[in-house]
C-alpha cells in the first residue's frame, strides 16, 4: 500500500457515503481531526480501511469459516444495557459494520485495538502476547460451554464497577444531553422517534448528537423529554452497509447488525432495533458505551479482555452451523497466530495514521 491509499481510500468512502444518505459536513470535519490526533482514535474511525490492509497483511486469515460477524470490534466497543427485566447487561454495544466475514477478523481486530490502545492517554497497559492470550482464552472457553450473557446484578464486579463509574453518574449524563444544540429532524425520523418514547404525545426536544468515531458524518438524532419527574431518551442512527462489504464492492447485501443482535448468546436490549436503515435505541446512564476514559484505575485487564474475547464468542455463537468448522480451524493455526496478525495490523495501521497526518487533511 503507498502512503498516499489512506486519503484516496477516505475519500472514495465519503463520496460513497453521500451517495447513500445525507451526511452532516461539520461531523466530517471533526472526524479528520480526530483521525489525526493519534493511532487509537484513527483505528476507531477507519474501519473502510480495515478490509484492504487485512488483504495485504492477514491473507492467510481470510480463508477462515466465515459468520455473521461485528466486524469494527474493537475494546470501546463494549457497554451496558437493561433487559426486558431490567437487569444491568454488558456486551458489545455496536452492529454498524456487522457482514458475513472470516470469523478471525473479529478477534484480530479487537486484538489489534488492545496493541494500539497502549499508546492512549487513559490507555492500555497490558503486553500485546498476553492481550492476544486473554482474548483467545476468553473466546475458546465460552465457544466450548456454548456462551453465557454477562448480567451485572450479582456477578462480574469488575465489570459492574465500570457500568456504574463517576463518568456514567445520572446528573452528569443528562447535563450533557441536555446541553446538545437542537436540530431539526425529517418528519418521520420525529415520528419514528415519539413512537419509541414511553407515553404518546410526550414533548420532545430534537438534538444532534456527536458521537463515536466510526459513524461521524452520518446523522444522528436523539429525542429527549421529560417523563413522570425524570428525563428519558431515545437515539435514532442512521445506518449504511457495511464498510467491510464497500471494501469488496458488495454494498448490496441487507444490515445484518439487528440480525446478529437477535442471535447472539445474550439478554437483548429491548429498545434496540433497526427500522428501515435507521437504528433506534433506548440513551440513558448505565445503557451506553463505556469508553477508555471510564475503565478504573484500578483493574485486571486481563479479565477484562478475558471477558471480551468470552462475548466475541456469544456473538459467533449466534451462528451455530459455523462453530465446528471454527474449532476444527482454531487447531490449525498457529501458536501466534493472533498476537503476529495483532502487531502486523497495528503496525500497518500506524503507517497510515502517519501517512494522514502528514497529509494534513481537513
Amino acid at each position: 500500500m503507498s502512503a498516499a491509499d489512506i486519503v484516496q481510500r477516505t475519500r472514495d468512502y465519503e463520496r460513497w457515503m453521500v451517495q447513500q444518505s445525507a451526511v452532516v459536513a461539520a461531523d466530517l470535519r471533526l472526524k479528520h481531526r480526530l483521525m489525526a490526533e493519534a493511532p487509537f482514535p484513527f483505528f476507531r474511525a477507519t474501519f473502510y480501511r480495515w478490509a484492504d490492509l487485512w488483504q495485504a497483511t492477514c491473507a492467510e486469515l481470510d480463508d477462515a469459516p466465515k459468520l455473521l460477524a461485528v466486524g469494527d470490534l474493537h475494546i470501546e466497543n463494549f457497554g451496558t444495557w437493561r433487559d426486558a427485566e431490567g437487569r444491568l447487561v454488558w456486551g458489545v454495544n455496536d452492529f454498524d459494520e456487522v457482514a458475513v466475514m472470516p470469523f478471525t477478523i473479529d478477534l484480530v481486530r479487537l486484538a489489534t485495538s488492545a496493541v494500539l490502545a497502549g499508546d492512549s492517554k487513559p490507555g492500555v497497559a497490558i503486553a500485546p502476547r498476553m492481550a492476544c492470550d486473554a482474548i483467545l482464552d476468553g473466546y475458546c472457553s465460552a465457544l466450548a460451554a456454548g456462551g453465557k450473557a454477562f448480567v451485572l446484578e450479582e456477578a462480574h464486579p469488575g465489570l459492574r464497577a465500570m457500568a456504574y463509574s463517576a463518568d456514567r453518574d445520572p446528573v452528569r449524563f443528562w447535563e450533557k444531553m441536555n446541553a446538545w444544540p437542537t436540530t431539526k429532524a425529517p418528519a418521520d425520523i420525529r415520528k419514528r422517534l415519539a413512537r419509541e418514547m414511553p407515553e404518546p404525545d410526550l414533548r420532545m426536544r430534537i438534538a444532534h448528537r456527536v458521537a463515536g468515531l466510526g459513524a461521524l458524518g452520518r446523522p444522528r438524532f436523539v429525542a429527549l423529554a421529560s417523563w413522570r419527574d425524570g428525563m428519558v431518551a431515545r437515539e435514532a442512527k442512521r445506518m449504511l452497509p457495511s464498510a467491510y462489504l464497500w471494501a469488496l464492492g458488495r454494498t448490496r447485501r441487507a444490515l445484518s447488525g439487528g440480525v446478529l443482535a437477535a442471535r447472539a448468546v445474550r439478554c437483548p436490549d429491548p429498545f434496540l432495533r433497526v427500522d428501515r436503515n435507521w437504528q433506534l435505541r433506548r440513551l440513558a446512564p448505565h445503557c451506553s458505551r463505556i469508553e477508555l476514559a471510564g475503565w478504573p484505575r484500578e483493574r485486571d485487564e486481563e479479565r477484562l479482555l478475558r471477558a471480551m474475547g468470552r462475548e466475541t464468542a456469544n456473538l459467533h455463537l449466534g451462528t451455530p452451523n459455523a462453530v465446528p468448522r471454527i474449532r476444527a480451524a482454531l487447531k490449525r493455526l498457529k501458536r501466534r497466530w493472533l498476537v503476529d496478525a495483532a502487531t502486523g495490523m497495528a503496525e500497518a495501521t500506524l503507517a497510515d495514521w502517519r501517512a494522514w497526518r502528514k497529509a494534513g487533511v481537513r
